[in-house]
């Protein structure tokens, strides 16, 4: 039994130390092809618009409106469906605000791309033809944009799993493994203070943690 607790712990944080430096490290290590003005991908260049999710963790106002609209093609919806769904897609780790929403709502209708309807004291956002066919043109980039939301969304699930799972049920809080389970609570504490830091000191964090995960395995 203390095999086993002790394995899924440092599997636990193996798995954590892999996925940390991926999903904070948000603007390093990989390189997407070009899509016309919206630029060269989240990770590493200088992203959709210049922009990306490097440290902002935004959209770039014309990156925000090609998935808005591409969100559309899918169904109407409403603006805080569309948050919502963006939530979820990246497993909370983009979640624009309604001063951003709303605005790129607005400039989608003004030009056409996007129609409003009343339902009841909502608007009801749908695509338009005009639109359809400008996400056509743009369909690649759009697609690309969507595909990086929800990878983050896999990491960040991926992370939270880590440090909240089976083992968590059990009473692990007394006995031989007191130590480990304040020990675990200090290192979420720290990474929560971390939680908006940049590439560079992300990459330090994570190096850190495959490190630790390498001494609990007993690595040489």
């Amino acid at each position: 039994m203390h095999h086993y607790f002790h394995h899924r712990f440092h599997d636990k944080l193996h798995r954590f130390a892999e996925d940390f430096g991926e999903a904070l490290c948000i603007g390093r290590g990989r390189h997407g092809r070009g899509f016309g003005h919206f630029g060269a991908g989240f990770f590493g260049g200088p992203g959709f618009g210049g922009g990306g999710f490097r440290t902002g963790r935004k959209l770039a106002s014309g990156e925000l409106q090609l998935v808005l609209l591409a969100l559309l093609a899918d169904r109407p919806s409403h603006g805080y469906e569309l948050i919502k769904a963006l939530e979820e897609r990246s497993g909370g780790f983009y979640v624009p605000s309604p001063g951003m929403v709303y605005p790129a709502l607005t400039w989608l209708e003004e030009v056409g791309y996007a129609s409003v309807t009343a339902d009841g004291a909502k608007k009801l956002y749908a695509i338009t033809d005009e639109g359809r066919k400008y996400l056509d043109d743009h369909r690649e980039a759009a697609d690309a944009m969507l595909e990086q939301l929800e990878l983050i969304g896999r990491r960040m699930g991926r992370v939270r799993e880590a440090f909240s799972g089976p083992d968590d049920d059990e009473d692990q809080r007394g006995g031989i493994w007191r130590d480990a389970w304040l020990a675990r609570r200090e290192l979420k504490s720290a990474l929560r203070d971390k939680r908006h830091a940049g590439p560079k000191e992300a990459k330090r964090i994570a190096e850190i943690l495959r490190r630790a995960a390498a001494e609990i395995r007993g690595d040489e």
